[in-house]
């Protein structure tokens, strides 16, 4: 393959914070009309050098070169001037203004010295029909939208700015998979149309789809560029964490099926839940599969407490469980936790310190009578941090100052240490690194073993395959089919998502399968990016 003509040159970038070299003696570079992933770690350099390159953060030392001319941004409207725009992770749209206010935010057109509502609107319409969105009302308030939604929102108004390099950061971790297939679509068409792209994932799967090149960080440091397919999934790992990798997900404990500790009759919310029944046991990891968008995320809210008015009924050990707040869930007799699916608006305060952070959910158990006992909560926090391995400098800086990888680890941390006996995950490796994604999935086969029960919702369907006891296929509200053990592979995953199979009982399912259909191996993927 040949090489894009270098368009945007990093020499000798180097970027601190405090005594941490974020970037140190970085060279690196990407083209026109070319596809470039970027691959690391939490806290390898990438996001380091995409805010360097968007006008985010200035550099210590080295220079950068457009089209071979040295620049330096002052700020992101400079970068964005030049043809630099970058979509961060974390979404930069305003919640209460419209669809249409937001995309033309940076430069909305007037007419007589006013905004011309009617331009807005209709420059709106064809950005959003450009990325395959025409559903999306111009007109909508951003904080009524889903969070897929309002990431295509924030893709078209990163197009709005004719950018020359379009710089993605996880784009599609929050996306269904409808709109992950128009994202495809549209970065094909900018490559044809010669832009350059720059590709932060971390989903090997996308890269082996998309890139042209990778290029991986790790520790601040550039380590190594290579064209599409030089590298397998296990090099390229084993250059982004600098070690030799284990299996990716543990292995499943070969024991029968454990009695309900949890039972989900006929649960009904609106139009999202429409009857779900279903168990799980103490030790089990139970998955949440079927499309996004089809009651998974409202079913663990119910659970929690978050909804109102919701019908149906659930048991905790045998007793009936009223489901009045989150509150009432984290504190009862037998506790339940949520990590919810936005660690940054859901999960964290993030001006808040990491010690807070940590310790805020289980205050009512690190407290005598009025007072905190301080002692206790420095105890709970040091034994959190050491246990989920999270990289700090000080507890007491603000959980803002941290990776995302590590981020999540504060969520999850937070609700451990409410000793929960029923563990609900949404999404949890969303967004995060190879290595953080294998600590979560050892940690959650040991609470299991440790005899918790963990309801886990995921997007990625090799994590159902790989890190779980029993899956139930949601479609339209309800639990359509249930699978154990080698029924759960892509095939079923995807046909019952499509529910394009007669649904039966889960428990006939399962025996059925057991009984009757030969073990289907997962659909093998190609081994080089």
């Amino acid at each position: 393959m040949v090489e894009a003509a270098r368009f945007f040159v990093l020499e000798n970038i180097s970027k601190r914070y405090g005594g941490v070299h974020a970037l140190q003696d970085v060279n690196f570079a990407c083209g026109h009309g070319s596809i470039h992933a970027v691959l690391g770690e939490n806290g390898a350099g990438k996001s380091t050098l995409m805010k360097i390159m968007a006008g985010v953060v200035r550099p210590d030392e080295g220079r950068m070169l457009l089209d071979g001319t040295a620049v330096a941004f002052a700020d992101p409207a400079a970068a964005n001037r030049a043809g630099i725009v970058c979509i961060f992770q974390e979404l930069s749209l305003m919640p209460e203004l419209t669809v249409a206010d937001n995309i033309t935010l940076s430069n909305p057109p007037y007419r007589f010295g006013l905004i011309d509502g009617r331009a807005q609107r209709r420059r709106s319409e064809e950005l959003l029909a450009r990325i395959g969105c025409e559903d999306i009302n111009p007109m909508s308030r951003v904080a009524d939208l889903p969070l897929s939604r309002r990431q295509m929102v924030e893709i078209a108004k990163a197009l709005g700015r004719d950018p020359k390099l379009l710089i993605l950061d996880e784009a599609t971790s929050a996306l269904t998979a409808t709109d992950v297939d128009r994202v495809y679509r549209l970065l094909f068409d900018l490559k044809a149309r010669d832009l350059g792209i720059l590709y932060i994932s971390h989903r090997m799967h996308e890269i082996e789809a998309l890139a042209d090149r990778c290029s991986v960080f790790r520790n601040g440091r550039h380590v190594e560029t290579f064209a599409k397919g030089a590298r397998s999934r296990d090099e390229i790992i084993g250059l982004m964490i600098g070690r030799e990798i284990e299996g990716q997900f543990p292995q499943r404990p070969e024991r029968s099926r454990p009695a309900p500790f949890i039972r989900i009759r006929d649960l009904s919310w609106e139009s999202r839940l429409n009857g779900v029944s279903l168990e799980a046991g103490s030790g089990e990891i139970v998955g949440l599969g079927g499309l996004d968008g089809q009651g998974q995320k409202e079913l663990m809210l119910a659970l929690f407490g978050v909804l109102r008015r919701v019908r149906g009924t659930v048991t905790l050990d045998g007793k009936a469980m009223a489901m009045r707040s989150p509150e009432a869930a984290k504190s009862g007799r037998i506790r339940l936790a949520l990590v919810p699916e936005d660690r940054k608006s859901e999960g964290l305060i993030l001006s808040m310190s990491v010690r807070d952070n940590l310790s805020m959910a289980s205050l009512d158990r690190l407290s005598r009578g009025p007072f905190i006992d301080s002692g206790r909560m420095h105890a709970t926090v040091a034994q959190a941090i050491e246990q989920l391995r999270i990289r700090i400098g000080d507890p007491a800086d603000p959980v803002s100052t941290l990776s995302g990888g590590n981020q999540q680890k504060v969520v999850i941390a937070k609700w451990l240490a409410t000793g929960p006996d029923v563990i609900l995950l949404n999404d949890p490796t969303r967004g995060i690194d190879v290595g953080t994604k294998q600590e979560i999935y050892r940690l959650m086969r040991r609470l299991a073993d440790d005899g918790a029960c963990i309801l886990f919702y995921s997007t990625d369907y090799e994590e159902l395959i790989g890190c779980c006891d029993r899956v139930a296929v949601m479609y339209d509200g309800r639990v359509v089919r249930e699978l154990a053990g080698k029924a759960i592979n892509e095939h079923n995953l995807i046909a019952s998502a499509l529910n394009i199979v007669e649904p039966r009982e889960p428990a006939q399912e399962s025996a059925q399968e057991s009984a009757q259909e030969p073990a289907q191996e997962p659909a093998q993927e190609s081994d080089h990016v």
